[in-house]
């Protein structure tokens, strides 16, 4: 990782002033009490035609995991189909059974992480033009089954038809151990025909949204709203009004929330990064443009500043 990147958007793994006291508060109200509760929501089946041409399906599937739909291609994003990550349980079911998926030409990683790169969901799930993954991220996925793996640095771009993939900065980590430290991290934008679909990943504020934008026009930015009150005290996530503010400085025309509800990974109340959105939202007068998804219910959306507008 070049020096310069490294100091303006790497979050580092140290953490912060205050880490012992966050941590005995994470695992005793967040994490223990969880263990107890029973995990809500069903996994549904996916809808399996695709969308009409110049129009996306979008589906949450819980946390950071996508499924995106066009009339010629279909994207997994962050697929996770995990009940629990060590001593941390899933709260809610995924949204779409894993094995009830439709044909998937392209898999995206946004980085390393367990609860991004999943290695036992990607292992069930089979790609038409494999995985793409961050640079240096090659070696983690290369035994899972995919028959090509592409890496991708920053800002590079790969073409498959008419579906353009194109990696995008961001202000965290790529660690998936506390050594290997050299792996990136970032989002990716996903571009098919006119419509343009930009997966922030994980990811503090920082200044870089406003470059995102500028290259790119964005029709809807999945966006992370929580895990904002880390137990590490690191500035690795965004909280509800940054996540919008990021939206507005992208330009982008719809926000669609992710990276909450589904695991706590933060101190923050299950409920609150939601609320925050909602009243940031009806603040600036944003509330048409700000659609808060169930996991496993796919709503299409057009390009160019228009909404088909319909949850299926």
């Amino acid at each position: 990782m070049p020096k310069k990147e490294k100091k303006k958007d790497y979050a580092g793994v140290m953490p912060k002033k205050g880490w012992v006291k966050r941590n005995i508060h994470f695992f005793g109200r967040r994490i223990f009490v969880q263990v107890f509760k029973k995990r809500l929501g069903e996994a549904k089946h996916a809808v399996l035609d695709p969308p009409a041409e110049g129009i996306a399906r979008i589906t949450w599937i819980g946390h950071a995991s996508f499924l995106l739909q066009f009339a010629d291609h279909s994207v997994l994003i962050d697929p996770n189909w995990a009940h629990w990550h060590g001593f941390v349980k899933r709260q809610r079911n995924p949204g779409l059974g894993i094995k009830f998926l439709p044909h998937i030409d392209l898999v995206l990683v946004s980085h390393a992480h367990f609860d991004h790169l999943h290695k036992k969901s990607l292992k069930i799930v089979d790609s038409r033009e494999g995985i793409i993954v961050p640079k240096g991220s090659r070696k983690l996925v290369e035994r899972l089954g995919f028959h090509k793996v592409y890496e991708m640095a920053i800002w590079d771009d790969l073409k498959f038809d008419d579906l353009t993939i194109t990696h995008t900065p961001a202000h965290h980590w790529g660690a998936r151990y506390l050594h290997d430290t050299h792996r990136d991290y970032g989002g990716y934008i996903v571009k098919s025909g006119d419509l343009t679909i930009f997966h922030c990943g994980d990811s503090a504020y920082f200044e870089g949204f406003e470059e995102i934008g500028k290259r790119h026009h964005i029709d809807i930015a999945l966006m992370p709203i929580g895990a904002y009150n880390a137990p590490s005290g690191r500035d690795v996530h965004m909280n509800p009004e940054e996540a919008i503010k990021a939206f507005l400085e992208l330009g982008a025309e719809y926000l669609i929330p992710m990276h909450y509800r589904t695991f706590p990974l933060g101190n923050e109340p299950d409920n609150e990064p939601e609320e925050r959105l909602v009243a940031e939202a009806k603040r600036l007068g944003l509330e048409d443009r700000v659609i808060v998804l169930d996991e496993g219910v796919g709503i299409e959306l057009e390009g160019s500043y228009s909404s088909a507008g319909e949850n299926i």
